[in-house]
């Protein structure tokens, strides 16, 4: 392999992270990689929105990503999650992906990455501290809890609360809608919380972590908050989240998170766990 070649990166998704994902990398902010291509639902509408890019890739069938490309960013919605991750693993290529809580549905492909030799790196996403948490596994952690708390339009339309009848359109006080586990959450959310699943890969599982998911109509950012006991220390991490202007279930960190993991997988230095 020509060590000065950039790395081919193809984006699942164009919606507001994967869209400014995309735009990242076609300016050549990110050192040695360029977009060779891209996918989304309506492939039309993607050619709309990438011709003004540099170098417009073409829109491919999700599929077909890792015949072109190294490198996936997984930004789609999570139902077409299995399809992406499957075909990526197979040609033992590095899966970034953002719907972690669906890669919990899916262990058997991190043994088959180790077949393949494909990887599978998950961006710390709206969360603050999984240097630390994966410091803290490295001896023993005793309990992990996170408390994810959004104003309501950030949990709308989500399948816990339809499935439980639990209406949040006009809450006057915070509500707490879930009390479980990492994997509950995942399920019960998985447009919304999917840095319960992050955490869980990152500690002790995610039948281990437990989780609290709040509506509340109080705030307007997206709070998450991390506490953690282990032989090492105990550690309390809060992350406040200005939410996306497109797309209010998601923090506007999530897509800079994306762009600074690729961004550390070519830099001369690093600096973190």
């Amino acid at each position: 392999m020509d060590e000065n070649r950039p790395l081919a990166v193809a984006v699942a998704g164009l919606g507001a992270i994967g869209m400014r994902v995309a735009q990242a990398v076609d300016a050549g902010e990110i050192d040695g990689m360029r977009l060779v291509a891209v996918s989304a639902h309506d492939h039309p509408k993607a050619r709309e929105r990438i011709a003004d890019f540099a170098a417009p890739p073409p829109v491919l069938a999700l599929s077909d990503l890792p015949d072109r490309a190294e490198i996936i960013v997984e930004c789609a919605p999570a139902a077409v999650f299995a399809e992406l991750a499957t075909a990526t693993i197979e040609r033992g290529r590095c899966l970034l992906p953002l719907s972690v809580g669906a890669l919990l549905n899916h262990p058997d492909l991190i043994e088959r990455a180790r077949a393949t030799g494909a990887r599978i790196v998950v961006p710390t996403g709206a969360l603050i501290g999984l240097d630390t948490v994966r410091a803290m596994a490295e001896g023993t952690i005793h309990a992990v809890t996170l408390q994810t708390r959004k104003p309501p339009n950030g949990l709308a339309g989500a399948p816990h609360l339809i499935e439980n009848g639990i209406d949040i359109s006009a809450l006057t006080q915070p509500l707490c809608v879930l009390r479980g586990s990492a994997r509950d959450a995942a399920r019960g959310f998985p447009a919304n919380v999917n840095v319960a699943a992050a955490l869980a890969l990152a500690g002790i599982g995610p039948e281990r972590t437990q989780v609290e998911v709040w509506a509340d109509p109080t705030i307007d950012r997206n709070i998450q908050s991390v506490t953690i006991r282990s032989d090492s220390g105990e550690a309390t991490m809060t992350m406040n989240n200005i939410p996306s202007a497109e797309n209010p279930r998601t923090g506007r960190i999530v897509a800079n998170s994306v762009i600074a993991t690729l961004r550390r997988m070519t830099a001369p230095m690093v600096a973190g766990t």
